[in-house]
């Protein structure tokens, strides 16, 4: 870390930075410029970042020099392994991943044909809500343990894997017993205990970036997850709020590249909760291939109007499985495959 000085800092002020740095079990190291008085902050990283320096008085700012998320990091370019979801593997370089399904599990027939369906036109993950985190109360919440169920049952019918919400550390050894992956979603990406459990399970967690979060603050609710002992994690980037408000979110694609240059974990976009218009999902979807998403997670119903939950946005069979041979087209103009 490395402390640098108000332009009007003195010497007794440099004398109790000093003074305190040492107090903290810290050493320090004084470079003087022309203008400025530069202190340079030796120690271990993780005492370094929990001591209040900023607070010193005489110091205007403080510029950490080693990463504070250690886990996540991408290592010297060497390519990070893939993480799996039921053994459908995320991230090994080329192939980009469809996770799709509908928003909320309904029943037993409405899954199972959106599943047929989805991977039929080339969906490797079903994605399903058995549990609802919603605005009103008065929403649909969710099947529950009822909808977990039946997740089980349309995997155990197609082979498709499932991802699903957790949205309560309580739930965690229930949800466990039906599911292959554990998705947090945004309005939880900080809540910190949850991050912490899901980090002792042993299943793969798909973690969406929060609608008010920074990309460095997604990477670090990821550094959570991993210090508890799980590396398997997916990274999501679905929108975040702005001052846009024609669409339901700006869809982040900025973060793709960054993400992926940045950590070592794969990278998947959600285009539906992105814009959240049905009609322009498909251009978003396209470009988060073009961009390096190493997946993409997209709504589909069959019968929209009737949908429990974010009907407004979920694609129809037929436009999701033209969507698909589009994604493979761009992919492979770039490379890649689908």
């Amino acid at each position: 870390m490395i402390i640098i000085t108000q332009p009007t800092v003195t010497d007794a002020q440099i004398d109790h930075i000093v003074a305190r740095i040492e107090e903290f079990g810290l050493r320090s190291q004084i470079m003087r410029g022309e203008s400025r008085i530069v202190i340079g902050v030796l120690g271990p990283d993780e005492l370094i970042r929990e001591k209040p320096i900023a607070a010193i008085p005489g110091v205007e700012s403080v510029v950490p020099v080693m990463r504070s998320y250690k886990l996540v990091a991408q290592e010297n370019g060497t390519p990070p392994p893939p993480v799996s979801i039921g053994g459908v593997p995320f991230g090994s370089g080329q192939r980009v991943v469809l996770v799709s399904g509908p928003c909320s599990v309904e029943s037993r027939e409405q899954l199972l044909s959106i599943a047929k369906s989805v991977k039929k036109s080339g969906a490797r993950v079903l994605r399903g809500g058995a549990f609802k985190p919603r605005t009103s109360p008065y929403s649909f919440q969710g099947l529950g343990e009822e909808g977990l169920r039946l997740l089980a049952e349309v995997r155990a019918e197609t082979g498709l894997p499932v991802t699903t919400e957790i949205m309560d550390t309580r739930d965690l050894a229930m949800i466990e017993k039906y599911t292959d992956c554990l998705q947090i979603g945004s309005r939880n990406m900080q809540n910190f205990a949850l991050l912490k459990e899901v980090g002792r399970s042993k299943l793969p967690v798909l973690l969406k970036r929060g609608f008010s979060a920074t990309i460095n603050d997604l990477i670090m609710s990821a550094e959570y997850i991993l210090s508890e002992g799980n590396p398997n994690v997916l990274l999501c980037e679905r929108g975040i709020r702005t001052f846009e408000t024609m669409t339901r979110n700006t869809l982040d694609l900025n973060a793709v590249p960054i993400l992926k240059a940045k950590t070592r974990l794969p990278v998947i976009v959600d285009p539906t909760h992105g814009i959240g218009l049905r009609d322009f999902i498909p251009q978003m979807a396209l470009a988060a291939v073009a961009a390096g998403a190493d997946g993409l997670m997209i709504e589909v119903h069959d019968e929209p109007e009737r949908a429990r939950s974010d009907g407004e946005q979920a694609l129809r069979p037929a436009v999701f499985e033209d969507l698909v041979r589009r994604v493979r087209a761009v992919a492979e103009a770039v490379g890649r495959e689908a």
